[in-house]
């Protein structure tokens, strides 16, 4: 009879379990999802309690195949996909595939892949876990009936390719409502007043201006700073108060999904995504010599601050060892989960603190290490003694003025020897920049050398950064940890926003799209009820409400809203958004409309096609719609081939582009490389019914890119080099070139869910 048959997510687990399971289990990996919602159609049947249709994913024939192979004859099967609600969905999938008379199925949870975790697991195994699998199930049910009803508006309202999401796009909405709230801010004038004082030795110190009469002081102009100061020159400074005391500051707990997005973005530059993808890799194993796979860290999707108690031993253990007794605590500390918070998981840690970085170091690439070290770190400094910190303030009377300095320094170091967040780092600078204040005792006269005015002006709200997008969508609920990387990453890859300078700023496309959702989608598009409906799918994961249910309650009032926005909601291809400008073209003056075309944004005359008139426009620095007219730089030297007009350069999302000077009554459009395509790849454009070919293609910043010849006709674009080979797993057309620290170069599949690497 055929071995049992140990059932993986990811082929790169295969390897790290074949080192301890190989002469017992046969190995097979899933490669992901094996069966999925159909792309053409809802594949929901609503009728019938919201069942979905599941179809096996396109490409996956070859992976199916191979697991019926691996499983032969065996009575039994052991599924052990990732410990989440995806990886649950994928284990049931396998079985429904797998499913033989007599065969029994096993589910494996590893949230290490340490040789002990690994045996442990299999001799723990559990059933298939129904109520995990309908949470999933319905997630992904809400996001298709969100996304498969909205999308097509847009695509008729708007413009085709764009999609809603029911979570993406409340992210949006909460980077646009940022950026209104920049653009509506006004800033307010304030003044501040420092003194430089002095006792009877060198050096001076500096002491702020706070209250005046026992309450706090606001100086809102320069002449209300003028009366203070002069009142203050006659004052005389004397010390009121010496307060000094010290205060411990314990480490942080070791990492959720989250907070290491949101530590590695602010940390190590890295994106959500990438470092999504570096955490994986450490989780599945990394190659600590020949033959030897070591998964390096837990389980990497986790809201849990929790820890095995062997594990905070350990960690003990290397405290002592490495820093003395003073760093270490007499027993293990450990951390209060969140309310919410699932405790399916550990926190991230690493499996061993004896794999230290400097040891791991010569095994991983610059970017595995700074992450695994972020990891290392984060957990061990939470096991060791807290930082002790003096601290200092004096009060200063003068008449009725109160003044006051602080200041601080680190007595004894504890975690931070080791490790601090990118918060503490910052609170730490401001202790080193802290002036030493001198020894002074109450009712000491001091010396007043000078009385420094500044004046200031309140700034508006910060735009996100993707580390402060993470922790608002966290904070507020929105989502799970797991789903931050993608979502990011979605609403740039639609031209929703833009990073720039490391901040999100919605772009032109992502403010039309979201006031359109918003207006008629109020409550699907809302923080607290998407908040809510990520409570319920907790809910139905606890077996505490069925799926079906929160489905229903979801539907009604959804259907409602779309039947409705179907003819209530706003064409921007056709009618445009009123602008409150007038056409200046002369005897029109009727209100321009911002519009939507096949190649971005304009500004068009609602006369139209009595008045022709178009352009191109920006908005200020407070949101106001500016139309630009074309400079004689923006003329290109090529006519119309359709009606002989001269043609102009254009900006769009993937470049500049021409387009005639008579749209919208003409409207033709031509590749600015048309005459120059670059150099063809000999591939065929995957684009739906295009007919174009890939060529190299240089972007406005030097990178090199390839696309569609067809240009902006079809806009397929990738960044990685098309090879004109067919995939032996899935048969797609081509193969993409992709190159890695560790791997080298090598070929790919482009094809979602097909996962072959050659």
């Amino acid at each position: 009879m055929t071995k049992p048959l140990l059932v993986v997510e990811s082929p790169t687990k295969v390897k790290t379990l074949k080192k301890y399971l190989g002469k017992d289990f046969n190995i097979a990996a899933t490669v992901g999802h094996l069966k999925d919602l159909p792309k053409k159609e809802m594949g929901i049947d609503v009728e019938s309690g919201f069942k979905p249709i599941y179809r096996n994913i396109p490409g996956k024939q070859k992976v199916i195949k191979t697991l019926r192979q691996s499983a032969g004859d065996a009575s039994e099967i052991f599924l052990a996909p990732d410990p989440d609600r995806e990886g649950e969905a994928i284990a049931w999938h396998a079985a429904e595939l797998l499913k033989k008379k007599g065969r029994k199925f096993h589910r494996v949870l590893f949230h290490e892949l340490t040789e002990n975790a690994i045996k442990e697991a299999l001799r723990s195994p559990r059933k298939l876990d129904r109520s995990k699998y309908d949470a999933q199930q319905a997630r992904r049910i809400l996001d298709r009936l969100v996304g498969y009803n909205i999308s097509p508006l847009l695509w008729r309202k708007v413009k085709g390719g764009l999609s809603a999401g029911r979570v993406q796009s409340v992210a949006l909405r909460i980077i646009c409502d940022r950026e209104r709230a920049i653009h509506a801010f006004e800033p307010q004038e304030y003044w501040s007043i420092t003194a430089q004082l002095e006792d009877d030795a060198p050096p001076p110190f500096a002491a702020k201006l706070v209250k005046k009469k026992e309450k706090k002081i606001t100086i809102p102009d320069e002449k209300a700073a003028k009366n203070i100061l002069d009142t203050l020159a006659e004052e005389t400074f004397v010390v009121d108060k010496v307060q000094k005391k010290t205060t411990g500051r314990n480490p942080q707990p070791p990492f959720i999904t989250s907070k290491l997005q949101q530590e590695s973005i602010r940390k190590l530059r890295f994106s959500a995504k990438k470092t999504m993808i570096i955490a994986q890799q450490l989780y599945e194993g990394v190659e600590l010599g020949p033959g030897e796979p070591v998964g390096l860290i837990t389980y990497m999707r986790t809201d849990s601050t929790r820890i095995a108690m062997e594990a905070a031993s350990e960690a003990l253990q290397l405290i002592r060892e490495t820093f003395g007794e003073k760093y270490v605590l007499d027993k293990p500390r450990f951390f209060k989960n969140k309310k919410k918070a699932q405790d399916a998981h550990e926190a991230i840690r690493p499996t061993s603190v004896f794999n230290t970085p400097q040891q791991v170091a010569p095994y991983l690439s610059k970017d595995q290490l700074a992450v695994y070290r972020l990891i290392w770190q984060r957990f061990v400094a939470s096991q060791m003694q807290p930082a002790l910190i003096n601290n200092m303030s004096i009060s200063i009377n003068a008449g009725d003025f109160l003044f006051n300095a602080s200041g601080s320094a680190v007595k004894f170091p504890g975690f931070m020897k080791l490790y601090m967040s990118a918060d503490e780092e910052m609170a730490r600078t401001d202790i080193k920049r802290e002036l030493n204040l001198p020894e002074l005792s109450k009712g000491m006269v001091l010396k007043l050398l000078e009385l420094e005015p500044k004046q200031h002006f309140t700034q508006p709200p910060a735009r996100f950064s993707e580390a402060s997008l993470v922790k608002e969508l966290e904070e507020n609920g929105i989502g799970r940890p797991s789903t931050y990387a993608n979502i990011l990453s979605t609403i740039r890859d639609k031209g929703y926003v833009e990073l720039l300078k490391g901040y999100f700023r919605p772009g032109e496309l992502g403010f039309i799209v979201n006031d359109l959702l918003v207006a008629n989608f109020p409550e699907i598009f809302d923080v607290e009820f998407t908040a809510k409906m990520e409570d319920d799918l907790d809910r139905v994961e606890s077996a505490e409400i069925g799926f079906q249910d929160i489905l229903s309650r979801f539907y009604g009032p959804f259907r409602t809203r779309l039947d409705r926005a179907v003819d209530a909601m706003l064409s921007v291809k056709g009618v445009g958004i009123p602008t409150g400008l007038s056409c200046p073209r002369p005897q029109c003056g009727k209100e321009l409309h911002v519009k939507v075309g096949r190649n971005g944004h304009f500004l068009a005359c609602s006369g139209y096609p009595e008045c022709d008139y178009s352009s191109d426009y920006t908005r200020d620095e407070k949101g106001n719609i500016k139309p630009v007219e074309p400079s004689k730089e923006d003329v290109s030297d090529k006519v119309c081939e359709k009606c002989g007009r001269p043609m102009l350069i254009k900006r769009g999302r993937y470049g500049e582009f021409l387009a005639c000077s008579g749209y919208p009554e003409c409207k033709y459009t031509q590749s600015l490389h048309s005459n120059g395509p670059g150099k063809p790849t000999g591939v065929h454009c995957p684009g739906k019914g295009c007919t174009g070919e890939l060529v190299e293609k240089t972007s406005r910043r030097g990178k090199t890119f390839y696309g569609c010849s067809r240009f902006p006709d079809c806009t397929f674009a990738t960044w990685d080099k098309p090879v004109n080979r067919e995939c032996p797993v899935c048969k797609a057309k081509f193969l993409v070139e992709k190159t890695t620290k560790k791997k080298g170069t090598f070929l790919a599949c482009m094809t979602e869910g097909c996962g072959y690497r050659g």
